[in-house]
């Protein structure tokens, strides 16, 4: 089941008051579980970033107002949750191209791109606290994307957070009774896309961390046999912006052999990783030789710890994120792949 947090609890107004007096240190102790929350609602870690922002801003401003009946750490929630279902008003869900209704796209077709989509972004797991990361993987969100707004906040707020239904009514300002409809409409929308709560392990086994050095040697490589070898037979691969996806070795394969421009010894790997998943930051080497940004991998691992592979690949195609995951901006020509002999 999914990890979560201590629900609201109620604080003497002195306590609560005195801990409010010390904003810098409030947002300290706050920031990364907000980031958290507000990456869950928006889908985006950029977003998320200004929410964050918008919301201390708030609270700052409301905090004379402040009367102590709840936590801080409760109030500035329902700032956030607010905040958010602010400045998601009259937007578009952010999904991932599986998640477009469209079927995956068979090895030969062309691929199409689509920059006007605002499409679904990882979150750096340094950026937010690591006992959520259950609750933040990829799938997840991807799949709270597909709620209405509202519908979104409530089981965020009901099913992570673990609020009572009264103080969700109370935080979003409408009845028990419709909270309890929202979460039951939340959970079969849910349950229709087939989202398991399996939990995310924090430490990797020998044989996961193996195959991740497989993978990394593998495009470093550009042994395209090996790096299929590691998927599952149905695994899937997407890239925002493109809207084509791919399901099965075979039509992976297609794509890497004939899609991506670089050749043996041009795409080294960072690893990092993201939404409580293994990632990597891969690099392509330019025409002075130096290696730039290309994608950010986010790998979804199946099988055992004693015998893993890799169910899904998300590469996005997003240069923004190497820094926002605090990857180098760029690689020199004499970079030695990680893990390779002197």
């Amino acid at each position: 089941m999914m990890t979560s947090m201590t629900g609201p609890t109620t604080r003497q107004p002195d306590v609560a008051r005195e801990e409010l007096g010390d904003f810098p240190a409030l947002t300290e102790r706050y920031s990364r579980e907000l980031l958290a929350h507000c990456y869950r609602m928006s889908g985006s870690v950029h977003d998320a970033e200004d929410l964050v922002q918008e919301t201390f801003l708030r609270a700052w401003k409301a905090s004379a107002d402040f009367q102590g009946r709840s936590s801080v750490r409760t109030w500035l929630y329902r700032i956030a949750t607010n905040v958010c279902l602010t400045n998601l008003e009259g937007r578009p869900r952010r999904p991932l191209p599986n998640g477009l209704g469209t079927a995956d796209q068979p090895a030969g077709d062309a691929l199409e791109q689509d920059h006007e989509i605002a499409w679904l972004e990882p979150v750096p797991d340094a950026a937010v606290v690591v006992a959520e990361r259950d609750s933040i993987r990829l799938a997840f969100v991807a799949a709270l994307q597909h709620l209405p707004a509202k519908q979104r906040a409530v089981l965020i707020l009901r099913d992570v957070l673990r609020w009572r239904a009264a103080e969700v009514a109370e935080a979003l300002d409408t009845s028990v009774a419709a909270v309890n409809s929202a979460l039951q409409r939340a959970h079969a929308q849910m349950s229709a896309r087939a989202l398991t709560e399996d939990t995310v392990q924090e430490d990797l086994s020998r044989e996961q961390q193996h195959l991740l050095e497989r993978y990394v040697d593998a495009f470093w490589r550009k042994d395209v046999d090996q790096i299929v070898s590691m998927l599952t037979a149905e695994a899937v691969w997407e890239m925002p912006p493109f809207t084509s996806w791919f399901r099965g070795r075979a039509n992976i394969a297609w794509l890497i052999s004939h899609e991506c421009p670089g050749g043996a010894r041009e795409m080294p790997m960072i690893a990092t990783s993201a939404n409580g998943q293994p990632a990597f930051g891969m690099y392509m080497r330019g025409p002075d030789g130096d290696y730039t940004p290309f994608q950010l991998h986010v790998l979804e691992l199946s099988g055992t710890p004693e015998d893993p592979r890799i169910r899904q690949v998300d590469a996005f195609f997003d240069p923004r994120l190497f820094a926002t995951f605090g990857l180098p901006t760029s690689l020199p020509a004499d970079h030695v792949r990680e893990g390779a002999p002197a």
